[in-house]
């Protein structure tokens, strides 16, 4: 804001007026009057900060009591600055790591704390969150060898997390870097002893777990602060150069999994018809064991009753079984009776094989 001139004459700067220079062709004045000028600026500030007293005598410089207000004042504020760079508040997902001229001192949790700045400063990491490190964007570092010599392209994730503040703040020099290489170091080893096939299909969880187990032990050697939650195995194609060709094996696989699907079905269709065949005569032949058997044990029985009859009468019972004998004979036999009334020795010509049939259709002689 502009000064007014208070002794009606040219200005001579904030604190009134100016040397007058005398008249002469150069210009020359005399020095200015410094206990004005110091008398002039303790007024100001009195003006400005309200205070009040005795001025110091013509040859004094001191500032009295107002000077004692500004003092308090610039004091005030330096307590107030102290105080708000001394006291702190963690917030629930945070630790408060408080440094003693730049050396680890001690961790803090949520709420408010203190700290004696400025010898004392605070770092306050982030413990809960969840971060993320993602792998295989670019396709110089996303191509692998795997176990079998095939090349895999692999694009995976990291999610990890600050499990020690301490260690993650002073212990690593770049932690994020470090976890960055681990895992991808972690990743070409699981895939380098593994299968490309393996690493596409069903071994997929277990290359997951595998790399994260190994990504911690390492992190956990190192004392990196890190905790690595999962990793997750987002792709594991073949390289795009052969992508089409392995797609065509697969589906081979394929079709050749369903042909064996099929061969395992028609299999037991036809195994448990042989079984049930065999089951049946199984049954049959035990049956006709049991037949047998209790016909044997019959006839053994009927032996040895006609044991006894004979032992009682052997002439009667001999005469009696060739009787039932014969009739069983006969029974069974074609039987053909001529009877030649005339005597005659003339043996007539007989078609014995239409006999019988005839026979037995008109009802003759012949009997059976």
């Amino acid at each position: 804001m502009p000064w007014s001139n208070q002794g009606g004459g040219n200005s001579g700067g904030p604190w009134g007026q100016g040397p007058q220079g005398p008249s002469g062709p150069k210009g020359g004045g005399t020095p200015p009057d410094l206990d004005e000028i110091i008398r002039k600026g303790q007024d100001k500030l009195r003006d400005i900060f309200g205070g009040s007293g005795g001025r110091s005598g013509s040859g004094g410089s001191g500032f009295g009591s107002g000077g004692k207000g500004v003092a308090l004042l610039v004091a005030a504020a330096l307590v107030a600055l102290w105080a708000f760079n001394s006291f702190y508040r963690v917030q629930p997902d945070e630790n408060g790591v408080v440094l003693r001229f730049g050396k680890y001192n001690r961790t803090t949790g949520p709420g408010l704390h203190f700290a004696a700045w400025p010898i004392e400063t605070v770092e306050r990491p982030k413990v809960l969150k969840e971060n993320q490190i993602s792998y295989g964007r670019n396709k110089s570092e996303s191509l692998m060898l795997a176990g079998d010599q095939n090349i895999v392209d692999i694009k995976f994730t990291v999610l990890w997390r600050i499990r020690d503040a301490k260690e993650f703040l002073f212990d690593v020099r770049s932690p994020v870097a470090l976890t960055r290489v681990v895992a991808e170091s972690a990743m070409r080893e699981v895939v380098g002893r593994t299968p490309a096939e393996e690493i596409r299909t069903r071994g997929r969880v277990k290359a997951q777990e595998e790399v994260r187990d190994l990504i911690q032990k390492t992190m956990d050697k190192y004392k990196a602060g890190i905790q690595i939650i999962s990793v997750q195995l987002e792709k594991a194609d073949p390289p795009p150069q052969v992508i089409d060709a392995f797609e065509e094996v697969q589906r081979a696989e394929q079709n050749q999994s369903k042909f064996i699907r099929e061969a395992e079905r028609y299999r037991n269709r036809v195994l448990g018809e042989a079984r049930g065949r065999a089951a049946q005569i199984i049954e049959q032949a035990k049956a006709y064991k049991a037949k047998v058997v209790a016909e044997a044990e019959g006839e053994a029985a009927r032996f040895e009753q006609v044991l006894k009859e004979y032992e009682k009468a052997p002439d009667v019972t001999r005469k009696r079984i060739y009787i039932e004998t014969l009739e069983k004979v006969m029974d069974k036999a074609k039987k053909f009776i001529m009877q030649n009334d005339k005597g005659s020795s003339v043996v007539p010509y007989l078609p014995l094989d239409r006999l019988g049939t005839s026979s037995r259709d008109n009802g003759g002689r012949a009997g059976q």
